[in-house]
C-alpha cells in the first residue's frame, strides 16, 4: 500500500510540474525586451563627395560627423541600423549600439554613383519589419532617410512611401544642402533642411529625440491620429490599406490582420501577420502535452494496473 501511495504522489507531483511548465511556457515565449528601432538610410551618392558652402568639407564628410555625435548618445533602449546607398548596403546591421563597430561603420562610408532611393528605403523597411514581428509588434520603428537629391528611382520611392507608412513604420527624411524640397517633403512625416553642419546635426538629433520620448511597448495612439497631417492623397492610401497591413516585406501582398491580436506598435500602428509562419502558442501547448503529458498518462495507467 505504502509503495502504491508513493507512486501516485511522484506521478501525480511529475504530471503537476509537466502542466505547470506548459502554462508557463507561451507566456516566457511572449517575453522580449522591448526596444524602439531606427534605421538610417544614408545617401553616398556621387553628389555627397561635393563641398558644402561655408565649410570646406564635402557633404559625406560633415553627415558622418554629425552621424557618430549624436548616434554616441543615443540610450541602449534604442537599436539602430544604418543602411548605405548606392554601394554600401548594411554598414551597421541593425541591432544594439556598439560604439567601435558604429564608429568604424560610419568612416567606412565613401560617396560615389547614382540614387537608388527606393530600393533602399525597402531594404530598411523590411529591417524594420523583421524586428518588430520578432518583439511582437512592440516598439517603436522609423525610417531615417538623409539626402541631397531626388531618386533615380522615383516610381519605385512613389510605390514603396506609403506602404512603409501604412505599415505603421514613420519616416523622416533630412535633405542636405538641397536647392529645393525634396519631393518626399510632402509625403513623409517629417521633412527637415541642413544647409550647414550645425543645422545638419541639429536634424538628426531631433529625430532621435523623438524616438526616446517614444512609449514602446504601451501603444495607445489612434492609428488615424498618425496620418491627420499626411496629404490627403497620401492618407487615403494610409486608409485603405490600415486593415490588411502586416510584417510582410514592402510591395508584397497584404495578409489580412486578425482583429484579435495586438494592433499597436508603440506610439505607431502595427499588426501580426496570420501566415502560417507566426507561432501559435495553442498549438505549442497542444503539441507539448502530447510530448510530455500523455506518456505521462500511460505510466500512471499501467503502474495503477499492477497494483489493483
Amino acid at each position: 500500500m505504502k509503495h502504491k501511495m508513493n507512486l501516485k504522489h511522484f506521478l501525480s507531483t511529475w504530471l503537476s510540474a509537466v502542466l505547470i511548465g506548459l502554462w508557463a511556457a507561451p507566456l516566457g515565449q511572449a517575453e522580449v525586451q522591448v526596444t524602439d528601432s531606427v534605421v538610417v538610410v544614408v545617401d553616398a551618392s556621387g553628389s555627397m563627395g561635393a563641398v558644402m558652402a561655408g565649410t570646406g568639407r564635402d557633404r559625406m564628410s560633415v553627415a558622418k560627423d554629425a552621424l557618430k555625435q549624436v548616434l554616441g548618445q543615443i540610450p541602449d533602449t534604442t537599436h539602430i541600423g544604418i543602411l548605405v546607398f548606392p554601394t554600401g548596403n548594411w554598414v551597421y546591421p541593425l541591432g544594439p549600439r556598439k560604439e567601435t563597430m558604429l564608429v568604424g561603420a560610419i568612416d567606412s562610408i565613401q560617396s560615389g554613383g547614382g540614387t537608388p532611393l527606393g530600393d533602399y528605403m525597402k531594404q530598411g523597411a523590411d529591417a524594420l519589419l523583421k524586428a518588430r514581428k520578432e518583439q511582437f509588434g512592440y516598439g517603436t520603428y522609423r525610417l531615417l532617410v538623409v539626402t541631397d537629391g531626388e531618386a533615380g528611382d522615383q516610381r519605385k520611392v512613389e510605390t514603396f512611401t506609403p506602404d512603409i507608412i501604412s505599415r505603421g513604420i514613420t519616416i523622416d527624411v533630412i535633405g542636405v544642402e538641397m536647392t529645393s524640397r525634396h519631393t518626399l517633403a510632402t509625403k513623409v512625416h517629417s521633412y527637415r533642411n541642413a544647409d550647414n553642419p550645425e543645422s545638419l546635426k541639429q536634424a538628426i538629433t531631433e529625430v532621435f529625440a523623438e524616438v526616446s520620448t517614444g512609449d514602446a511597448g504601451k501603444g495607445g495612439e489612434n492609428a488615424f491620429e498618425l496620418i491627420a497631417d499626411l496629404p490627403e492623397a497620401t492618407a487615403s492610401a494610409m486608409l485603405q490599406s490600415l486593415s490588411t497591413s502586416g510584417n510582410q516585406p514592402i510591395g508584397e501582398g497584404p495578409v489580412m490582420r486578425s482583429a484579435e491580436l495586438p494592433s499597436y506598435s508603440g506610439g505607431t500602428t502595427s499588426s501580426q501577420s496570420t501566415s502560417g509562419e507566426d507561432d501559435n502558442p495553442l498549438v505549442f501547448l497542444c503539441a507539448a502535452l502530447c510530448v510530455l503529458g500523455v506518456p505521462g498518462l500511460v505510466i500512471y495507467a499501467i503502474a495503477k494496473g499492477k497494483n489493483k
